[in-house]
């Protein structure tokens, strides 16, 4: 009974079709599954403007950190130019035979201030010049 059942099934559908016999009944194609609840349009509207407000506050944030960075970089190249200009000059006037101040006090110790930044020379107890934050004596 269930060979004459197949039989009119492919006469009314030809063999293109995509319909299947599963356990002697006629499977039709589609969604599988358990159809979705019907959500609230209001709801799942008022999400996603929620959702693309977040979105925009996190990319706000993001472009903020961003730019500090990118200022906090561009203080930095500016600081170092001023640093690579400053060894130029030394380097042209050593060229010409001249000993720069800044390079004298270096090496004798007498300036209270070092160009390089971080370091700085203090007096001691006993009245000697130490350099320090960097680890040398003088």
């Amino acid at each position: 009974m269930d060979d004459n059942k197949c039989l009119r099934v492919r006469k009314m559908y030809p063999s293109g079709s995509s319909l299947q016999m599963v356990g002697g009944k006629v499977k039709k194609p589609g969604k599988r599954g358990r159809k979705p609840a019907k959500i609230d349009l209001k709801a799942k509207l008022e999400r996603s403007r929620q959702s693309a407000r977040e979105c925009r506050a996190r990319k706000k944030l993001r472009y903020q950190y961003l730019e500090e960075l990118v200022s906090s970089k561009e203080r930095a190249i500016c600081a170092l130019r001023e640093e690579l200009e400053m060894y130029k000059q030394w380097c042209s006037a050593m060229d010409q035979g001249k000993i720069p101040s800044e390079i004298k006090a270096l090496l004798t110790g007498d300036d209270q201030k070092i160009p390089q930044g971080g370091s700085s020379t203090k007096t001691s107890k006993h009245g000697k010049n130490s350099i320090t934050s960097n680890g040398q004596s003088g």
